[in-house]
């Protein structure tokens, strides 16, 4: 047995990682080998149980090696450069709600009022587009920025199946998170050659409603592929053409409040409204886990009955998402910051589960193709928790 969990393992190697090229070493005491006495053992006896303790140690490397790798990038200190990148990717939608919209409003008491008046009729005669396709761009999808941001944690995607163009399909995205890095890196931009993986498919990911309600903001959406969750958006992209892929984050931002390191839990039990959507349109379901994603911070949670709970709840209410309390790394080794912890990030793309085309489906048939999708994403993950640091018993959890 070691006598290090991994938990133990993350916070001493944080603790210890002072100086970036501080030499560490970590010391795994495997269980004891018991050997009987022998005052003059002979050739085959030592042979024997020198067999025996070379076996006992591969074991070892082998039982804490994956834990061990995945763990070790906290010594990595990501380039400033990488940082930058990965700040301004929130920042610069803060930036268009807090500065660029008011310069906006401030021109038209200028003599540039024509400009922002021009923007606004735009604006209210494109209102439908984000439900009726978006408007991607290449260009922003192949932006530099994106691939500096893969490379800090690293963000990696694994296919297992080939996806047919001649589909449409509906891809479930497990955990949320609580910035979803893997997925807005996998879907949003081509930093991990999604083109490339999946030729012929095209990616869109859902997000709330409201976003594309914000001027300047939904153009930046639109540009990476980011699409409306709403239902006559997803309707549109499911039943133009083929080779669409919309990627819906089930758990919502309620699974947000769930995302704390060495956790598996998603709010899925109860979502079966994708799975009608699908039904209803022919498309297959297309299960993914992202591991690493609910270990690049560390969350405060809150107990149900504290005031901090109840204004969480109130936001969320008012905004559409929780106002959640995190921190992970600064800009120094070993400091404590907004930046996330620089882990590897894996987004596995599971098999597709073919679907009939229902117009009008059963509570019983949902039920049916929920549950067969469950079973999918837990096999899923079994399949490939142990390669990317979860352990052996550990499982899926739905709420």
């Amino acid at each position: 047995m070691a006598f290090l969990s991994r938990l133990d393992l993350h916070e001493c190697l944080q603790t210890l990682s002072v100086l970036q090229w501080l030499p560490v070493y970590v010391f795994l005491v495997g269980e004891p080998l018991p050997i009987p006495r022998i005052k003059k053992p002979n050739k085959k006896i030592v042979d024997k149980y020198h067999a025996l303790y070379i076996s006992a140690l591969r074991k070892l490397f082998d039982q804490h090696k994956v834990q061990l790798l995945t763990i070790m990038p906290y010594f990595k200190q990501p380039k400033h450069l990488q940082s930058l990148m990965l700040l301004q990717w929130p920042l610069s939608y803060l930036a268009m709600f807090w500065i660029l919209q008011p310069f906006f409003i401030y021109l038209l008491f200028t003599s540039l009022w024509p400009l922002p008046v021009l923007y606004f009729v735009w604006f209210s005669l494109d209102w439908k587009t984000p439900e009726q396709g978006g408007r991607r761009s290449a260009w922003v999808r192949n932006w530099c920025a994106w691939t500096h941001i893969k490379d800090y944690f690293p963000i990696t995607i694994q296919k297992t199946k080939d996806l047919s163009p001649e589909h449409n399909y509906l891809m479930g995205v497990h955990p949320h998170g609580l910035l979803t890095f893997g997925a807005f890196c996998n879907f949003c931009t081509e930093a991990t050659g999604f083109s490339k993986i999946f030729p012929g498919i095209t990616p869109h990911l859902a997000t709330l409603s409201w976003f594309f309600k914000i001027p300047f903001v939904r153009e930046y959406l639109m540009a990476k592929g980011v699409c409306s969750v709403s239902q006559p958006a997803i309707d549109y992209l499911l039943s133009h053409g083929t080779g669409n892929l919309v990627g819906i984050v089930v758990g919502g931002v309620g699974e947000a409040l769930q995302s704390v390191p060495n956790t598996t839990t998603l709010i899925l039990r109860k979502r079966k409204g994708f799975v009608r959507t699908a039904l209803q349109h022919g498309a297959h379901l297309v299960p993914t886990f992202t591991f690493g994603e609910t270990e690049v911070y560390d969350q405060v949670l809150f107990h149900k009955d504290s005031w901090m709970h109840k204004f969480q709840s109130c936001f969320r209410s008012i905004f559409g998402f929780y106002f959640c309390v995190f921190y992970g790394r600064g800009f120094r080794q070993g400091s404590t910051g907004l930046l996330p912890y620089s882990l590897p990030i894996v987004t596995v793309v599971g098999e597709p589960l073919p679907l009939p085309k229902v117009e009008k489906p059963s509570q019983e048939m949902v039920g049916k193709y929920h549950t067969l999708y469950m079973d999918a994403l837990c096999k899923l993950f079994d399949q490939h928790k142990t390669q990317y640091g979860c352990s052996e018993n550990q499982k899926l959890l739905f709420l």
